[in-house]
């Protein structure tokens, strides 16, 4: 069996961070959508993912990409209201998403408060889109690539450490309705689901992520440390601020599957 690769990628700080992240993201996306006709992509929320998608938003190189061609995802969502100021689908609509123009079929929000019965329907409402735009046979589509976040205590999407969601093999969304962070009710995709992408690419900055970063390469166990559980198909890549770096012991971050952006050519960067 082929191993996923996994890169460490230190910058100087947020702001060379979220604009080396959006670079190679308008990169990558361009690759792709030369090698087949569309693209999945799954956002993610938090300071650092609104960053990087303005910082995309702001980069000369943005019109280069057929937007058009590119399904958005999320990987989790607070459960509010449509609209709501805290909803990652807000934030990243305010960051780059209206920008572009996109058909309206193509940004797949999660279900805002109020639109279904329950918060289990609304997981189940959004597992059903996932699935009507899988291959057939499969239960959602082949993300090509997913944008994650890292909470100080290791949890990415709305996995939380010791929550059951995280342990859960059987399900594409579940709903998570005692989050340890408000608000305590969100949707979230499982880990099968965001380690079926082929690329996984978590963006943490800060000395409050140290910690996490640190425990998630010495692969410490998932059910304490969700991140450690996070693998891409192909590659999985940590872009990190020197201050997250802080406590990620040398041999890690020298480790022959792992090197800094300092390691790489400016044109590679």
């Amino acid at each position: 069996m082929t191993v996923s690769e996994r890169r460490v990628r230190v910058y100087d700080d947020k702001a060379s961070l979220a604009a080396a992240v959006a670079a190679r993201f308008i990169k990558r996306m361009r690759e792709t959508l030369a090698e087949k006709p569309e693209a999945h992509v799954v956002l993610t929320g938090g300071t650092m993912g609104e960053a990087v998608l303005a910082a995309v938003g702001a980069d000369a190189a943005r019109d280069e990409v057929d937007w058009s061609r590119i399904t958005f995802w999320w990987g989790d969502e607070r459960y509010l209201p449509a609209g709501d100021p805290d909803r990652n689908e807000t934030q990243s609509r305010r960051a780059l998403l209206d920008a572009l123009g996109l058909a309206p079929e193509r940004i797949k929000a999660f279900p805002a408060a109020g639109e279904h019965d329950s918060i289990d329907a609304a997981a189940e409402a959004y597992a059903a889109e996932l699935a009507a735009a899988a291959p057939e046979g499969a239960t959602h589509p082949a993300f090509d690539l997913t944008f994650l976040g890292v909470g100080p205590d290791g949890h990415v999407a709305s996995l939380f450490p010791d929550h059951e969601a995280v342990r859960d093999r059987e399900h594409v969304v579940l709903a998570e309705t005692a989050s340890p962070k408000p608000p305590p009710e969100r949707l979230t995709l499982t880990l099968p689901v965001i380690n079926a992408s082929d690329r996984v690419w978590l963006v943490l900055a800060g000395a409050d992520k140290a910690g996490a970063l640190g425990l998630a390469l010495a692969d410490a166990n998932p059910a304490d440390v969700p991140v450690a559980g996070v693998r891409g198909r192909l590659r999985t890549v940590f872009f990190v601020d020197r201050d997250a770096a802080a406590e990620v012991p040398e041999n890690l971050l020298t480790r022959e599957r792992f090197w800094t952006a300092a390691h790489e050519l400016p044109e590679q960067r």
